[in-house]
């Protein structure tokens, strides 16, 4: 008897793309085996996405085209052959995991399931990414670079972002499982390691249990957490910079075979993604004492309007951002900031965005990912706002900053 073969399909941030790396395993310690290709596998997994509605869109089109392609070999050709209840051995096993699962799981109305059944009835199974979990060893095909997931899920309830609504409460995880990945990759050669995160810099504030009694190290050492000040307030605790610093000292070592590992363990340390109200200045001076740590910084802005800003939920204004960026920039030369921005967020004027030009102007990014607003369910923007900035308008406003931001030829021809 054949082994069941699977195929992942990936949608989504470097996030997604780590989750699948342990799905994988998740699957070949069930008896699987790798497909070739997707019409060679016996189950398709679809990994998702639902930052934006067009990324929602990618899934559902992905979905059909299995389906058309099933007909075109002799699969079932009617709506309820597709349905839930599957005919074994006519079609490929669909599997929906990632972000649009979590949304299931979450949503106790049930209003975002029903919604699924309708527009994607052809999904047999939703596999929660909890299921998988930490459990499960990455398979990674890049012998050089790895995405290391350090925390999962959002406590910021921006009000545009459906992150936490897919994948819950931010849960760390244990530092020294962490290292303990590192110093594997670094013995079988790895140079470079990202470190993923919705927010890395609040890493560790749910492992704190006493801010006064400090947090062990798994080396020994006893730390005192850094609070991250913000708007006056010591916000929370993090252990990310002591992560970081723990991440930079580790060598590559004897293997378990006896062969030393490469000379200078890893080479590069990389971090996304970093809110700019917990960048703290313990962050800023151990990446300045770092050369290992990679001089890109992503620091998501999302609109450079204060009256936006505080209907987003971000919790600084421009001028806070700006003297974010220039205390980082002092520190620490060589940085280059990229960024994330929205556009046509509800009610955006031109004020608003002309504002936001003049931030992109003055920080002068080495790039951004520039997006269009769209309304994600369950979300306060969605429920307290109307989407009323036209797809048109949207559209002329993500040219301006792409040109200005991402194409600087002429960055000054590109405002208005």
């Amino acid at each position: 008897m054949k082994s069941p073969t699977f195929y992942i399909k990936t949608f989504g941030c470097q996030q997604n793309w780590a989750d699948s790396q342990r799905i994988a395993s998740y699957y070949l310690a069930r008896g699987f085996k790798r497909a070739k290709d997707l019409k060679s596998a016996s189950e398709i997994i679809i990994n998702t996405c639902m930052v934006r509605q067009s990324a929602e869109d990618k899934v559902t089109g992905f979905i059909r085209n299995i389906i058309k392609e099933a007909h075109r070999a002799g699969g079932p050709r009617s709506e309820s052959e597709t349905s839930l209840r599957r005919r074994p051995g006519r079609r490929p096993k669909i599997v929906l995991t990632g972000c649009m699962t979590g949304m299931v799981a979450r949503d106790t109305s049930g209003k975002y399931l029903n919604t699924l059944h309708k527009r994607i009835p052809q999904v047999d199974e939703f596999l929660p990414l909890e299921e998988v979990g930490f459990n499960y060893p990455a398979l990674r095909s890049d012998a050089t670079h790895a995405w290391i997931p350090i925390s999962n899920g959002c406590n910021n309830f921006c009000t545009y972002c459906v992150v936490p609504f897919t994948r819950g409460q931010e849960v760390s995880r244990p530092f020294e499982d962490v290292i303990d990945e590192v110093k594997e990759l670094a013995e079988r050669g790895c140079r470079e390691i990202t470190l993923l995160g919705q927010n890395v810099n609040s890493y560790g504030s749910d492992r704190v249990k006493n801010t006064k009694a400090g947090y062990k190290l798994p080396n020994g050492r006893v730390v005192k957490p850094v609070m991250v000040k913000h708007l006056g307030k010591l916000r929370i605790p993090t252990l990310f910079p002591y992560l970081l610093e723990e991440v930079c000292k580790i060598e590559a070592c004897p293997s378990k075979s006896g062969k030393a590992g490469r000379s200078g363990g890893v080479e590069t340390v990389k971090f996304i993604s970093s809110n700019p109200w917990d960048f703290s200045d313990e962050l800023i001076e151990t990446i300045s004492k770092n050369p290992k740590i990679d001089r890109n910084i992503h620091l998501p802005v999302q609109s450079g309007d204060d009256q936006m800003l505080k209907k987003m939920n971000r919790w600084y204004t421009a001028s806070q951002y700006i003297n974010l960026v220039k205390k980082i920039r002092k520190e620490i030369p060589d940085t280059q900031i990229s960024t994330d921005i929205i556009v046509g967020f509800c009610q955006e004027s031109e004020r608003n965005f002309q504002n936001t030009v003049k931030l992109a102007q003055t920080v002068n990014f080495a790039y951004a990912y520039i997006a269009k607003y769209s309304p994600r369910p369950n979300t306060a923007a969605a429920k307290a706002f109307d989407d009323d900035v036209s797809y048109k308008e949207k559209q002329r406003r993500f040219q301006i900053l792409d040109k200005l931001i991402n194409h600087k030829g002429n960055p000054r021809s590109a405002v208005h």
